[in-house]
């Protein structure tokens, strides 16, 4: 339904927001974008829905070139941006209908209203509404004509927890009948409860993608407790035979990091119970989504900046360099 093929954006001043993204999505599937403001996000998803065109690289929707074929694909696709730029005294209903008017096949008002739960709110002015509501109308008009591919930006922003939920299984819905969706969001805990599968951008480059449980499973999981008063890290039993990775020491407390949370924590109750020792402030997680998109981020960022010291170390170098051959020049002449 989605193909993205090594796709690049660049803006004015030569600012190249999208970096080579490739990834493809099939029909009734869930992908979710995300990253750190800047990523790249909204740049990748405005030329995938036809916005503009690429600087390079290829995309197709349903088949087609989103922007030299748009004919053939507007009509099938639904568009939620992260503003809706809608007139401010026009009434819901009245937005609507007129939105209405310029889509094939349109869902009737009273259908579009309900599903999103702004029946109540038909005769509002759109500038009485909240952002929350705004929000609502924004998914209206992007599910009107009954779209097979539908696009959302940050489809959540604004809402409370119960308007949150209750979009979240609106979209739910919306797969389960075989609507394809690409999403964007900054809610972690959003993609992690929907997405079939994801990608994680970090500088306009896909950091990671996989299912929500592969990139997860990536991450190392965590134990924490505080150490047993006259106990110290060497006290306990080899932290590499518990398949311990690595471990920091903040005061009295011990923080491991494991691959193998179940045998690191078997190991350290019984040895605590063998000992006799209460293991205070005992908390044991498995890695987490947010974790993997922290990790990324500081390490994609770590990466750049040795890249970036090792450029300038370079032109340093290249400017001695120049500036011994212009002396040696000099010496020559005189």
């Amino acid at each position: 339904m989605i193909e993205v093929t090594d796709l690049r954006r660049v803006y004015a001043g030569g600012f190249e927001a999208v970096r080579g993204v490739s990834f493809q999505v099939g029909r009734g599937e869930l992908f979710a974008l995300l990253g750190t403001n800047g990523a790249g996000k909204t740049s990748t998803v405005e030329l995938i829905e036809g916005l503009a065109p690429p600087a390079g690289g290829r995309v197709r929707v349903l088949g087609h070139d989103p922007y030299s074929e748009r004919s053939a694909v507007r009509p099938r696709i639904g568009l939620m941006l992260q503003e809706g730029g809608f007139p401010s005294e026009l009434t819901v209903s009245e937005t609507v209908r007129m939105w209405a008017g310029c889509t094939s096949g349109a869902r009737p008002e009273s259908e579009a209203l309900s599903l999103v739960g702004l029946t109540r709110r038909a005769g509002v002015r759109v500038k009485q509404l909240s952002g929350g509501e705004k929000r609502r109308l924004d998914l209206a008009l992007a599910l009107l004509g009954r779209p097979e591919v539908l696009f959302l930006d940050e489809p959540t922003t604004g809402l409370d927890a119960e308007g949150r939920q209750e979009t979240w299984e609106l979209v739910r819905e919306l797969r389960a009948t075989g609507t394809t969706v690409l999403l964007t969001t900054h809610y972690l805990e959003e993609a992690e409860g929907l997405a079939d599968r994801l990608a994680i951008l970090h500088a306009g480059r896909i950091a990671v993608s996989g299912t929500p449980a592969e990139v997860t499973a990536s991450q190392p999981s965590r134990i924490s407790f505080e150490l047993p008063d006259g106990y110290f890290p060497g006290d306990l039993p080899p932290l590499d035979s518990l398949g311990v990775t690595g471990h920091e020491v903040v005061g009295r407390v011990l923080r491991l990091r494991t691959n193998e949370l179940q045998r690191a924590a078997t190991g350290l109750l019984t040895w605590a119970e063998r000992t006799g020792v209460e293991l205070r402030g005992l908390d044991v997680r498995s890695g987490s989504l947010e974790e993997a998109f922290l990790r990324i981020a500081r390490d994609v960022s770590e990466q750049e900046a040795q890249e970036t010291q090792g450029a300038r170390k370079v032109q340093a170098g290249q400017a001695r360099g120049s500036a011994s051959a212009g002396t040696s020049e000099k010496e020559h002449v005189a």
